[in-house]
């Protein structure tokens, strides 16, 4: 009887075992960003997903642990959206504080534990394949997937950016064909590990192994070229990377930042307004004495809308002085209004004007607002009526043609890609992050790190509370804030008019692999449609 249950216990254990597998591997994954930054566990932490989903492709068990293996990751890494809660200064209560705040990670974590769903049905569909196909086709599914994802709403955690700021040899990758390019490289050697894993078991469980030496030279060549590959592309990260950076004078131009520290839950306040006019005026006028050429203030800076923003003392400070200020304030569009970034110029005047583009889902906009919107509103007094701005702006500066980014727009490539390609000659990124906890700012930093090294440009963010930064278009960091401090600190930025082949052509990667794993399935296919070879 014991012997029995003892049985029946082992067999639960193992059926378990898949998941736990699953589980793991994906929050090792999660681990790679901030605030942990294990990066190099991206380079096999894909691996028991890809053994659990190739080996059991002709079960019924492979889509769970794909699905638990998307929570892992999404769930650990955007673990910081949770520092949302409470927000009582919003004048919401506790109890739906929490329940907002549980519903946006959970939803982001499924979300996730979908797409690498998604990901395993394909790969179980080819279960019976080569394993230099599974290999292709794993990647170019995986990297099509993200670029679907990124046209959406919601978007952040890409593969690619569990390599920033650490790693910046192999983010140069993304000069070539943008973020994909790195993803590619990371499922790649990945799938390649994994195969040469599947096919020793298979050898092990066939006895070959004990009869001849081919199976384990047939094995091996899969590390083989997993080392390779990785090596490759590390070399060629750090070609790109170790490329001379142009800077001549006349290109040069000296940024401060104003970084206010002003705690969102006073924002709204007369206090919190009479701290920032106060700790950005007072910033301004620093900085325009140490001889900068321009100021950059973050998101929001001053909480008010553009009507009232000339009678501020910032803009006294700015006519006064002369020189020209970046500030973050809020548009006006009819009865909506725009998060925005305003140029003033020596003069004091308004000369151009970025809308942020990309807004947060439920914090800045409510999806579906026909339907959800009675319901949010009864939970939160948050504003409905925010507005996106136009998906094709650009944001011409006294000192040339700028890229513009505002906060959640760090995690779409494609809006710094066209923005260079349009002509714009370095990073404005102005941000405020003061509602969430310092890992979530850091892998936003990471993020701006990224757009530098794509676009390369120089990268001047200013943030609200931290972390605001200097980038060099190699992704290095020539300064960075405290965080939760009030900061200012000037630089030396340069316009540059370079093209990658990533701002020329787009993501041309994802399409040529689509295209080339689509072709070769096809000739597998069309050769021996039958055959069910490894």
């Amino acid at each position: 009887m014991q012997k029995k249950q003892n049985k029946k216990q082992g067999e639960r254990l193992t059926a378990l075992l898949p998941y736990l597998i699953a589980l793991t591997s994906g929050i090792l994954m999660g681990l790679t960003v901030a605030p942990v930054g294990a990066w190099f566990l991206a380079w096999i932490a894909i691996v028991p997903l890809w053994v659990l989903v190739v080996t059991s492709a002709k079960g019924k068990n492979q889509f769970p642990p794909a699905f638990l293996w998307g929570i892992g990751y999404h769930g650990v890494a955007l673990f910081w959206i949770t520092g949302i809660h409470p927000m009582t200064w919003l004048g919401v209560p506790w109890l739906p504080s929490l329940a907002i705040t549980l519903f946006c990670w959970g939803f982001i974590s499924v979300l996730g534990g979908v797409f690498v769903t998604s990901w395993a049905a394909v790969m179980v569909r080819l279960g019976g394949r080569k394993s230099w196909l599974r290999v292709l086709i794993g990647t170019a599914v995986w990297c099509g997937l993200e670029s679907l994802w990124s046209a959406g709403p919601l978007w952040w955690s890409s593969l690619a950016y569990t390599q920033s700021p650490h790693n910046l040899v192999i983010v140069h990758l993304g000069q070539l064909s943008g973020p994909n390019t790195v993803t590619a490289a990371i499922v790649a050697v990945n799938g390649l590990i994994a195969e040469g894993w599947t096919n020793r078991q298979d050898a092990k469980s066939a006895k070959i192994s004990s009869m001849s030496s081919a199976p384990l030279r047939f094995v091996n060549e899969y590390w083989i070229i997993a080392t390779g590959l990785l090596i490759t592309l590390h070399l060629i990260g750090f070609i790109l990377y170790s490329r001379p950076i142009v800077q001549p004078p006349e290109a040069a131009l000296k940024v401060g930042i104003v970084q206010g520290n002003i705690p969102n839950r006073l924002l709204r306040s007369s206090e919190g307004f009479r701290r920032a006019q106060e700790n950005y005026t007072n910033g301004y006028l620093t900085l325009a004495d140490q001889g900068v050429d321009a100021v950059l203030t973050p998101e929001g800076a001053l909480p008010i809308f553009q009507r009232n923003l000339m009678q501020t003392a910032l803009v006294a400070a700015v006519k006064k002085k002369g020189v020209v200020a970046w500030i973050g304030a809020f548009g006006e569009r009819g009865d909506s209004y725009t998060i925005s970034l305003f140029t003033f110029n020596n003069k004091g005047e308004i000369v151009s004007r970025y809308d942020k583009s990309k807004l947060v889902p439920l914090g800045e906009y409510i999806p579906f607002e026909g339907i959800l919107g009675g319901i949010i509103q009864r939970l939160s007094p948050l504003d409905a009526h925010q507005v996106p701005g136009s998906a094709n702006q650009i944001f011409d500066t006294p000192f040339g043609r700028a890229i513009a980014s505002i906060c959640y727009e760090s995690a779409f490539p494609e809006q710094f890609r066209r923005q260079a390609a349009a002509g714009g000659q370095f990073i404005l990124s102005s941000s405020n992050d003061a509602h969430y906890t310092a890992s979530m700012p850091f892998q936003h930093h990471a993020q701006d790190i990224m757009r530098a090294i794509e676009t390369d440009r120089w990268s001047a963010r200013a943030t609200n509370t931290g972390y605001s930064a200097f980038v060099d278009p190699h992704g290095r960091t020539l300064w960075i804030s405290g965080y939760n401090t009030y900061e200012t600190h000037a630089d030396t930025i340069y316009r540059r008019q370079t093209q990658t082949l990533y701002v020329r052509w787009n993501d041309w990667l994802t399409p040529l692999l689509l295209i080339c794993s689509g072709g070769a399935w096809l000739v597998t296919q069309f050769r021996d449609p039958n055959k069910i070879s490894n």
